[in-house]
């Protein structure tokens, strides 16, 4: 029998029994449309995640005290709560002598009820050297940015995010009101530029930045940093950059062993290298949660194919009463497989690519200063194809193979 016949017969029993092949495709259409759903949000998170950190700028390094143990996922002891004080002022004072280095902010960190007359939000603080700003490339859209000398002076002086503001003030102008941080007063001298969502998940436009020296003496009770961020100089390659740091806190440490250094240096390439990789090992996880609804499908499809056997039988006996092979009754039951699960696959993908529009925009209309982006990576549309094809074949040999050992005789005496 040629393949078309194949196609045309086993066309003729699928609209035959139409309830039939819809629950059959059913199974298939859920788990196709899990899997390009599951697949597109951690596309879109991946790229999310990736391009808030790209978004810092290119040429940064960061500095974090606390050694980090071997291994790829591993992370300085400082990151994981633990307080290290190792980094200072001195340390910020012999990166800014070195040539290579164009600029570098130190920053500190808190949460506290951030309080104006009877609005209040619970916010991160930031307590930051001046040169943040720049480094860090936050834009102020009202007032200015404080300075050296607000920071050694002790002003008591802040700037806000812009979502901020509109909670706190409304529509009045923030400038020049006093607000209350951990009860101590400041005055708003600026309105940072709308940012949305940060690297790590941080609210850009719900922070507060105030100057390093009153962050540590008066709100929080610290000497030291929990950061510092270094520019590199556009005449040196990053690399080169991160050794010198490297060098000049191992000097201002006193450290001659590497295996005792005590803190951790990364750069943007670092960082991505290593969120890359946790972004891909949960999409890979989501996609085979996903799967797991293709493999019922698949197993949904024999058993009905199964009992279309059964139910088929006399049919099957004649088609071979009158010199239908095995592999003609083979190749019939198996192209019906093949058609539903391919259809399946067709509508999961539709299916899939409308639940991730609706999700895109769901997460665009309540949170937008997520930044969510929409993704559908080709590499699901084509795998939902090939895999939904591919369960048509594998689910659809045992009930084909059944009907083709029949006994003509036997199937005609069934009733």
């Amino acid at each position: 029998m040629k393949l078309r016949d194949s196609i045309q017969t086993a066309t003729r029993g699928l609209k035959h029994a139409k309830l039939r092949s819809f629950l059959t495709m059913l199974g298939i259409v859920i788990g196709i449309g899990s899997v390009i759903l599951l697949m597109s949000i951690g596309s879109s998170a991946q790229a999310l995640i990736l391009n808030q950190v790209k978004s810092i700028g290119s040429n940064l390094i960061f500095v974090v005290p606390g050694a980090t143990k071997s291994g790829r996922f591993s992370s300085p002891a400082s990151v994981q709560g633990i307080i290290i004080t190792t980094l200072t002022n001195q340390d910020l004072a012999a990166l800014e002598r070195e040539p290579s280095i164009a600029a570098a902010a130190a920053e500190v960190h808190g949460q506290a009820d951030v309080v104006y007359g009877n609005n209040n939000e619970v916010v991160t603080y930031e307590g930051v050297t001046p040169s943040f700003f720049s480094v860090r490339n936050f834009g102020v859209a009202q007032g200015y940015p404080f300075t050296d000398a607000d920071n050694a002076s002790f002003n008591h002086v802040a700037v806000i995010g812009s979502a901020l503001a509109q909670t706190l003030f409304g529509a009045q102008n923030p400038l020049g009101k006093t607000i209350r941080v951990s009860n101590v007063s400041f005055n708003v001298v600026g309105v940072l530029e709308t940012k949305g969502t940060g690297a790590f998940g941080v609210d850009q436009d719900n922070l507060v930045l105030v100057p390093m020296n009153v962050a540590q003496k008066q709100l929080l009770g610290i000497n030291y940093f929990a950061a510092i961020s270094v520019q590199a100089s556009d005449a040196y390659t990053i690399d080169f950059v991160k050794s010198r740091v490297t060098q000049v806190l191992r000097e201002d440490h006193g450290i001659t062993d590497p295996s005792k250094d005590d803190f951790t240096i990364e750069t943007q390439a670092d960082v991505l290298s290593v969120l890359g990789s946790i972004t891909s090992v949960l999409q890979i996880f989501l996609t085979s949660i996903a799967a797991i609804s293709l493999v019922v499908g698949g197993i949904g499809i024999m058993n009905i194919m199964y009992v279309a056997v059964v139910e088929r039988t006399r049919e099957i006996g004649l088609r071979k009463a009158v010199g239908a092979t095995d592999r003609d009754i083979i190749e019939q039951f198996l192209v019906e497989a093949v058609i539903l699960t391919f259809l399946g696959g067709i509508l999961g993908i539709a299916a899939g690519t409308a639940f991730t529009v609706l999700v895109w925009l769901g997460v665009s209309y309540f949170s937008p200063a997520t930044g969510w982006v929409f993704s559908l990576p080709l590499t699901a549309v084509v795998l939902a194809v090939i895999v939904s094809t591919a369960i048509g074949v594998v689910f659809g040999i045992y009930p084909a193979r059944r009907a083709s050992k029949l006994s003509p005789t036997e199937a005609l005496r069934y009733e």
